[in-house]
């Protein structure tokens, strides 16, 4: 059986890695090596900030309601406890949705809750 050269196999490959690290700089761009670590690092890095972004999120809801609550006497967390008593299911998404665009909408709740 004849020997095959890898040659066609090794550029798809490279070409493949060279794609991935479009971007980057100096040695993570210039060599094979470097770019396989830069981009192993780099998805690496995507997956932890995928849950990052998640954290993140839901403080910056918090501190949207939070704020709108500041001048009408309850806080953060009685007036989360306030909605589940009351059974009014809504996440702090939309309650961020609703303080930051609908500002009667989200006097309305307070206001059902005290």
């Amino acid at each position: 059986m004849s020997r095959v050269k890898t040659g066609t196999t090794r550029r798809q490959r490279h070409n493949k890695l060279r794609a991935g690290a479009k971007g980057f700089l100096g040695f993570r761009r210039r060599t094979i090596k470097g770019a396989k670590e830069g981009l192993m690092h780099a998805l690496s890095n995507a997956h932890v900030g995928r849950r990052l972004k998640k954290r993140s999120m839901r403080r910056l809801w918090v501190t949207r309601v939070n704020g709108s609550l500041s001048g009408m006497d309850i806080n953060y967390s009685q007036f989360m406890n306030k909605l589940k008593v009351e059974k009014i299911a809504l996440n702090r998404k939309v309650l961020s949705e609703i303080a930051q665009h609908d500002e009667r909408v989200f006097i309305k709740i307070v206001k059902s809750v005290q």
